[in-house]
């Protein structure tokens, strides 16, 4: 299997539907196909992935492109899981932003994936959530 990372696609050719059903499969928070198709297009940096024709992964960072960014919806096809795509997805991201303070916020029992690529846990993170008692259900705060 050989993989192709694609980096800020103009994103005509994603599923959408694909995308939330991926997201929702992964236990990550996803809305209506249309809602993820504007938040990819309004990102600094987008990439997806590819086996063959098939849609197996996708990411996305916000940033100012200079000193700050954030990494969102960083999720791989149930499938395809545990053969190095997150890790490339990742790192497409990241060097498009090498310049900024990255942070994320990762799915509970996902922090070592993210360990593992040299991010840190923050002391002093903080989050409002729309719908905070969800969140808190999650595990995401206290």
């Amino acid at each position: 299997m050989e993989i192709d990372i694609r980096s800020d696609c103009d994103c005509a050719e994603i599923d959408w539907k694909l995308v939330a059903e991926t997201l929702r499969r992964v236990g990550m928070a996803h809305h209506a196909p249309e809602v993820h198709q504007q938040a990819f297009a309004a990102s600094h940096t987008v990439v997806f992935a590819w086996n063959e024709d098939q849609l197996v992964g996708f990411g996305r960072a916000i940033s100012d492109g200079m000193y700050q960014a954030a990494v969102y919806d960083v999720a791989v096809v149930p499938e395809f899981q545990h053969q190095g795509i997150g890790t490339l997805l990742l790192n497409a991201i990241l060097a498009r932003i090498s310049s900024c303070n990255v942070i994320l916020y990762a799915a509970p029992g996902k922090e070592t994936f993210y360990q593992r690529l040299g991010f840190r846990r923050m002391h002093t993170g903080m989050a409002l959530f729309n719908n905070a008692d969800a969140m808190t259900a999650k595990g995401f705060t206290e």
